[in-house]
């Protein structure tokens, strides 16, 4: 039995006293203070690790106004703060040992749009992809790309001045903000935009602590300003800290405090909102995909296509381009992508056009494309092939890709993963090529895999060498490096920190200004925060600290890591390897990606928040001398020291408040829907309801388990008895008196209802009951090949029989001779709860059972998608080898090489499909397989883009997740039912027919009972 976890950091005193003084303010936003809330911002993107003090996370620029007046009262003087958006830094930006301000959660509100006029004022906390969703029905967009866009906060790029993708065109985040609101750690609200140089000079002329903030930075930035221009590089990307540059306009009429703001990394001031201006789309846009012999042929043939007059060009490397591959997105860029006979891919450039009239791309492309054929034909610039698409969503897939190429390197197999630390040098664009050989070559001498990709159109490119940050040896290689490129960037006229800004890099800062510059930075730094207490470390320190930079000497993510034995760290691989990139953080509803962190906003509940949590539940355990493996393998075996009554005491202690920081950790992973997405989705395959189960398991074996556990791990055993009596049972389980007790007592709510009649009942006449194994093994071959046997699962089979019923009816229609197989349990409950010692054994018995049936060739189809897909994934971990050969088709994987009769009647209604969450993300062809199937059938389909139902198997009937549930439902689903008709609506996942029918009174059709309609 595993021990109570106690070893936690306390807060600060100091921080305990003004977390209380905050909470008894009007302050209305959350304070969290857990251990967990805390450890889960305790990373980024980067390779460091800073647990702070306690999560702020204010609702308005009230809020945060209420937190700095109290933090500038004397006695709160050594509190200090970081703010944090998206906290998709890749070097560390947001972490402190402080306070975490977390404007994510709440601040995300578009306040203002003006179309005329061509701007938009956000809130800090608005994602990049939720504004571009307002503005995209107006004809405007947001221009700024990055990789990150659908979870970057407009704060996050106000703070590190972030571009991406078409910046050569669309510039960076500060050349589109129109005016900041930003409140000091004063408690002054700060209004910047441009105005005149007089009108700053007057505000400067103010004893205020604003007035003093204008004098210095129009003092400085006036006063140097000959140097300023000497020194800084002529980079398109060039990330400063603190902009001097751009205060003043060329002829220093106009000043504008904003540019010291963007880009400061929140080391001034807290961002609240900004008014940003708003770029009209262009309507055409083409890809050329042109492809490489070699990187360096991809990278040295880069100018000309910049040449070319593109909107951006972006580069891939084939090791990204083989991760890629890997990847449930290869499935739908293939055909974008393909191979070139006879020729090995080693790199690609992806060339975008984009124009208001399609004419002037057509120009453009005729040019570039006739000039391509002829070096393709001489093998002129390394070039093999290329293609071309205008296809709006396949445009969108390529990008998708590329956007994944961060997460995509973090899966790259073995201990040493590519990270960030030297990603984002910035050389001006004829350097790139020799400057990247030269990079090479330093990568090649420490024997190093890395992989490339990037922007090279502004000399932009993101290098991550494959390191073991849990080996001590190769975090020296980090510091060896880090220097290397510094000195490197500057041979070429460039700078490390091209694009993702300095955090932990900061102590490089002094060395590339200058210490004239640098003091100038510090003065600034001083009239806004003359404690060091906001983002301290970050960019400078203020002229009166003696405090230290940050340095990428600081503590990393891997002094802890190591801390868990290395087999620990292999049989949990997916949860150690999640590199914090934060895709799980998507806002976009319609996407499956984690719903419960969709419907709290709360970290924990991410995957990314899970696999940090269990990590450190791990550590925890090691360092008590606990090895998680042993552990469990006891619990299997049966041979370990847990007792009921242990159980029960242990229980009692958790309810009088007895600390353990295993409750911590399961309050996240309750929230957990177990639907898989993560698996699939997350480019490091982070799969939170595999490691779930496991911690459940040596959980509840420390304390009792709930009564609702062990009702949802029998349902498979419990179904068929009580569908015996299908009409008593409904009758008693539908009063209102026994549904009042069940939700009291079992915590259980909105039972669904048995079939009625029966299946047997239903499928009665067509005699496909009469199992008999040995019959089957009599038959021919050829007689086998003709029968499709149904494996049932407990949900529709028993809830929604019907289904089942139509699904026999069609694969006779069809030619074929169904059978339904006795009913064996499949496991997926117990596995969900985290009874893996039951659930191994039901595994083993269902996979015997299956694969004497897949010796004989029989056809094997399932129904339920997340019962299939148990089969294969689940019953593989579990079993291994022994899980054998067999394979359970979904309808859709059978029927897309079935032909189908042909229909004398046209179709009329237009479908649209709801799909299971778990089926789309796992199998990529998904929707495409149904809409071929429908296509025989002379019927149109089209799936609908939505998220998670919110049911989740179990989820949505326990009492303490039905809130959150509905709340899902109404977030992807409710708005897309409703604007289509009952007949019209597909869904293939049971728990998704059973909400539709919960939440709009009505159940959805099965797409096999719709094919049996059409051909019937």
């Amino acid at each position: 039995m595993i021990p109570r976890l106690t070893a936690v950091d306390a807060i600060e005193k100091i921080y305990l006293e003004f977390l209380n003084e905050l909470d008894k303010s009007d302050f209305s936003g959350d304070i969290e203070t857990s251990y967990a809330s805390r450890f889960s911002v305790s990373t980024d993107n980067s390779v460091y690790q800073a647990l702070p003090q306690a999560v702020v996370l204010p609702k308005s620029t009230d809020d945060l106004v209420i937190l700095t007046k109290l933090a500038s009262k004397p006695q709160y003087q050594a509190v200090k703060f970081s703010p944090r958006g998206g906290g998709t830094g890749t070097n560390g930006q947001s972490l402190t040992t402080g306070i975490v301000v977390d404007v994510s959660r709440h601040m995300n509100q578009i306040l203002d749009f003006n179309a005329r006029e061509g701007w938009v004022k956000v809130q800090a906390g608005v994602v990049k992809d939720q504004l571009n969703a307002f503005l995209k029905p107006h004809g405007y967009f947001f221009a700024p790309d990055l990789s990150t866009s659908n979870r970057a906060t407009i704060g996050g790029m106000v703070n590190t001045d972030a571009s991406g993708q078409g910046s050569l065109v669309y510039g960076k985040t500060s050349d589109h903000v129109l005016g900041l609101t930003s409140v000091l750690l004063s408690g002054e609200v700060l209004t910047t935009e441009k105005t005149s140089t007089t009108n700053a000079e007057k505000i400067a002329q103010q004893d205020t602590n604003i007035g003093h903030v204008y004098r210095q930075v129009l003092a400085t930035c006036r006063e140097k300003r000959s140097q300023i221009l000497d020194k800084f590089p002529r980079l398109n990307r060039f990330l400063t800290g603190y902009d001097l540059e751009h205060v003043f306009n060329d002829d220093l009429t106009e000043f504008d405090l904003s540019r010291i703001i963007t880009g400061s990394e929140g080391s001034l001031a807290f961002v609240a909102e900004a008014k940003l201006n708003i770029t009209p789309i262009a309507p055409y846009k083409t890809l050329v995909n042109v492809k490489y012999d070699s990187f360096e042929s991809a990278l040295r043939n880069a100018p000309f296509l910049v040449e070319a007059n593109a909107t951006s060009v972006e580069t891939i490397d084939s090791k990204v381009l083989n991760l890629a591959r890997e990847d449930i997105i290869w499935e739908s860029v293939k055909h974008l992508i393909e191979d070139v006979p006879g020729k090995t891919l080693e790199g690609i450039n992806i060339v975008e056009f984009n124009a208001v009239e399609q004419a002037e791309i057509d120009y453009k492309l005729e040019q570039l494309t006739e000039r391509l054929e002829q070096m393709v034909s001489t093998g002129e610039g390394g070039i093999i092939g290329y293609q071309v698409t205008t296809d709006l969503p396949s445009i969108g897939l390529i990008y998708e890709m590329r956007k994944k190429a961060v997460g995509l390197l973090g899966n790259t197999k073995g201990s040493k993963k590519p990270i960030a630390f030297a990603e984002d040098t910035a050389v001006p664009p004829e350097n790139l090529a020799d400057f990247i050989m030269e990079f090479r070559e330093l990568l090649d001498s420490y024997q190093l895999n890395y992989g490339m990709f990037g922007h090279v159109d502004a000399g932009v490119l993101h290098v991550r060498p494959a390191l073991d940050m849990n080996d001590p040896e190769q975090e020296v290689i980090l510091r060896q490096i880090s220097d290397k490129v510094v000195a490197l960037t500057a041979k070429y006229g460039g700078l490390m920190w091209g694009e993702h800004g300095k955090g932990y890099r900061s102590e490089y800062g002094p060395e590339f200004f200058g210490e004239s510059l640098f003091l100038e930075l510090r003065k600034i730094k001083s009239v806004f925060d003359p404690l060091n207490r906001v983002n301290p470390g970050k960019i400078c320190t203020p002229i009166s600290s003696d405090e230290k930079l940050v340095s990428v000497d600081d503590t990393k993510r891997g002094y802890f890591d190591r801390q868990i034995p290395v087999e620990v760290k292999e049989s949990v691989e997916t949860a150690m390897n999640c590199n914090g990139n934060g895709l799980c953080f998507n806002w976009d509803a319609s996407s499956p990606m984690c719903p419960s962190y969709k419907v709290t906003r709360d970290r924990r509940h991410s995957p990314k928040g899970r696999a940090g949590l269990m990590r450190e539940w791990l550590r925890q355990l090691s360092n008590q001398g606990i090895d998680f493996n042993d552990e469990e393998k006891a619990i299997l075996k049966g041979d370990d020291d847990s007792s009921w009554f242990a159980r029960r005491r242990n229980k009692k202690k958790k309810n009088q408040g007895e600390y353990d920081y295993s409750h911590e950790v399961m309050e996240a992973m309750d929230e957990c829907l177990a639907c898989k997405a993560c698996s699939s989705q997350c480019p490091i395959k982070v799969d939170v309801p595999g490691f779930r189960a496991r911690f459940l398991q040596l959980y509840y074996a420390r304390y009792a388990r709930p009564l609702k556990d062990y009702l949802v791990a029998s349902i498979e055993n419990s179904a068929p008895l009580m569908a015996k009596a299908p009409r008593l049972f409904n009758f008693l389980v539908d009063s209102a008196p026994l549904k009042a007790l069940i939700k009291k007592t079992v915590g259980y709510v909105d039972t669904p209802l048995l079939s009625v009649p029966p299946l047997h009942k239903q499928v009665g006449d067509v005699n496909v009951l009469d199992w008999d194994l040995a019959r089957i093994q009599q038959m021919s071959e050829a007689q086998r090949l003709k029968l499709v046997a149904i494996v049932q699962d407990p949900f529709t089979s028993f809830y929604d029989a019907d289904v089942v019923a139509d699904w026999v009816k069609l694969i006779a229609k069809l030619g074929y001779t169904p059978i339904i197989l006795p009913f064996v349990p499949n496991g997926k409950p117990q596995h969900v709860k985290g009874f893996l010692k039951r659930f191994a054994q039901t595994a083993k018995t269902a996979a015997d059972f299956l694969n004497q049936l897949d010796e004989l060739k029989i056809t094997l189809v399932g129904t339920d998608p997340s019962l299939v897909l148990c089969y294969r994934d689940e019953y593989q971990k579990a079993l291994g080898e022994q899980r054998g050969d067999f394979n359970v088709l979904l309808p859709h994987e059978w029927l897309k090489d079935v032909a189908f009769p042909a229909v004398s009647e046209t179709v009329q209604t237009q479908y649209k499909l709801f799909s299971h969450c778990s089926e789309k993300t796992a199998i990529a062809s998904t929707h495409k397989d149904w809409q071929s199937i429908f296509a025989k059938v002379g019927a149109q389909l089209t799936p609908v883009a939505v998220g998670c139902c919110g049911m989740a198997g179990t989820y949505g009937h326990e009492a303490s997740h039905l809130d959150n549930s509905k709340q899902i439902y109404q977030m992807s689903w409710a708005d897309k039912v409703k604007q289509n008709k009952p007949e019209e609506i597909l869904a293939t996942g049971y728990s998704c027919r059973s909400q539709v029918k919960r939440e709009d009174g009505f159940k959805p059709q099965h797409p096999v009972q719709a094919l049996l309609k059409i051909i019937q």
